[in-house]
């Protein structure tokens, strides 16, 4: 097996063994990048320098850790291994971008607390990540630095916002990355690239240090190649932080072992029937039936059950997302950071300021919000949104009465082919229709594996949880993911390209 094959519990049980060192596999991940990252360009900012002081530093924490063996309850299993982060997460000293060009000068002076985590536990990051604009889209086609590619068809998205950071992980261009999900901006990605990510509940990790999009719906979690790596990374970056007055003190579950225990009850998975609707691309139904059968095969009690309200998730996700992100960038005003475009007089300036940094998709809701935000409107439009918000919610809570976990789609479709749906947006925002219910509720959810279609393109299982009950899916995924071979799979190594990271 090739080192940038390897998951984190595969690297890091060869670390521990002192079979690999950090220096190698780092130095494995930086040549993959040089290979392939000039036709893929999941990267913005490549961080070589960082990654490698970081590894030696790793070597040196773990030789020191085989050398005594009473301290060896210290070392983080994290130690030595190379993360990608994607760019909306601050890394202090570093260019944080957020895909918009309105930030193309913007170095960071503090890093995200769910990075610092990380950092702290000894993981080695190889660069930033492309993604869509400030996280606003679903293909990863509106960042202001080019578009990302699909590993496994370089014709089509890789999904977004996420899309570079998913990309990194499926390509091997990382061992695993963060990234965030807003309204499906983690699940989605994975689901288009093949691989797992975890959808925290809201409150459950640091939003410090991320440039904020929708500050009720802003989520930071993990991508991974597998459910368990997934796991690992949510139990180092989750919990409380002072920095952040959202986060809840709830109990981090021990999810060092997701097996089943010995005894425990049949798990129950409830299938929503709004979830499986006429127009979902019907490869994409039939696989995530056929993961709900082997779920079944299993032990688990299947439930079908009704989500109500979940027609209306998007036209309410489109009317608070936008409002939220028309309040949080009117900081960028071009006098405090980011670009300038000098003009006589304040005004003006701000004006040509973000005409010139944001593209058409920020444009377009930063209109959408400040329309519903103003006077005579915001009653009538965000007031309203903000009850059926309230509905959509308790649907969740009413059928988590009933079941463990929720089994659906990720999306209607598999990875459609770049510039396909980008003079349409609302068929570009349909691509969230069954991620945007379970954002705007809160709660959490898991993309994983769960098959292929006729063009050799993969297909995402979401399983759904309630609020602060990641080990429910992590478990539920883990168990589906030990039963089949589909995260095993992997895209088609690519001949070495173009200067990588180019931005």
């Amino acid at each position: 097996m090739a080192l940038i094959d390897l998951t984190l519990h595969e690297a890091a049980a060869l670390l521990r063994q002192g079979q690999l060192s950090s220096v190698e596999l780092t130095e494995a991940c930086l040549g993959q990048i040089a290979a392939c990252d000039g036709d893929l360009h999941a990267y913005l900012t490549l961080t070589p320098e960082l990654a490698r002081a970081a590894a030696r530093a790793a070597d040196e924490r773990l030789a020191a850790w085989r050398r005594e063996p009473a301290a060896r309850e210290s070392l983080p299993l994290l130690t030595g291994l190379p993360l990608a982060v994607k760019d909306v997460l601050c890394l202090k000293g570093v260019r944080a971008t957020s895909g918009s060009r309105i930030l193309n000068n913007f170095i960071a002076p503090y890093t995200a607390t769910a990075l610092q985590r990380l950092l702290d536990q000894g993981v080695v990051v190889l660069g930033k990540t492309n993604c869509d604009e400030f996280a606003m889209g679903s293909s990863t086609e509106n960042s202001g630095y080019g578009v990302t590619r699909n590993p496994w068809d370089l014709a089509r998205v890789p999904g977004g916002s996420s899309g570079g950071s998913a990309v990194a992980v499926a390509a091997r261009l990382a061992l695993a990355a963060l990234g965030t999900d807003t309204g499906g901006s983690i699940r989605q990605p994975a689901s288009f690239c093949g691989i797992a990510g975890l959808k925290v509940s809201y409150g459950r990790v640091s939003r410090y240090g991320l440039i904020a999009f929708g500050s009720s719906l802003d989520t930071v979690g993990p991508l991974a190649r597998t459910v368990a790596d997934a796991a690992l990374l949510f139990s180092a970056i989750a919990g409380p932080d002072p920095l952040d007055a959202t986060t809840m003190p709830v109990a981090l579950p021990d999810l060092s072992q997701l097996e089943a225990g010995p005894g425990e009850r049949p798990l129950r998975v409830g299938v929503p029937r709004e979830y499986f609707v006429a127009g979902i691309q019907p490869e994409v139904e039939k696989a995530v039936r056929e993961a709900i059968g082997v779920l079944a095969s299993l032990g688990a009690e299947i439930v079908e059950l009704s989500l109500p309200h979940t027609e209306y998730a998007l036209p309410v996700y489109y009317l608070i997302a936008p409002a939220e992100a028309s309040a949080n960038l009117a900081r960028f005003d071009g006098v405090r950071y980011g670009s300038r475009v000098a003009q006589d007089n304040l005004w003006d300036q701000y004006e040509a300021t973000r005409a010139a940094g944001f593209g058409p998709e920020v444009k377009r809701r930063i209109m959408l919000g400040t329309y519903a935000l103003s006077a005579g409107y915001y009653d009538a439009y965000y007031g309203q949104a903000q009850k059926v918000r309230t509905l959509i919610k308790r649907d969740f809570d009413e059928a988590f009465k009933r079941v463990d976990v929720l089994a659906c789609p990720v999306a209607p479709t598999t990875a459609f082919k770049i510039g396909e749906k980008t003079d349409d947006p609302l068929a570009m925002y349909l691509e969230d229709v069954f991620t945007l219910p379970s954002s705007l509720a809160g709660i959490c959810g898991l993309s994983t594996p769960c098959g292929f279609d006729q063009h050799g393109l993969p297909i995402g299982l979401q399983l759904l949880g309630p609020a602060f009950g990641e080990d429910r899916v992590l478990r539920a995924g883990y168990a589906y993911e030990q039963a089949t071979s589909w995260h095993k799979q992997a895209p088609p190594r690519r001949e070495p390209a173009g200067k990588p990271g180019a931005g």
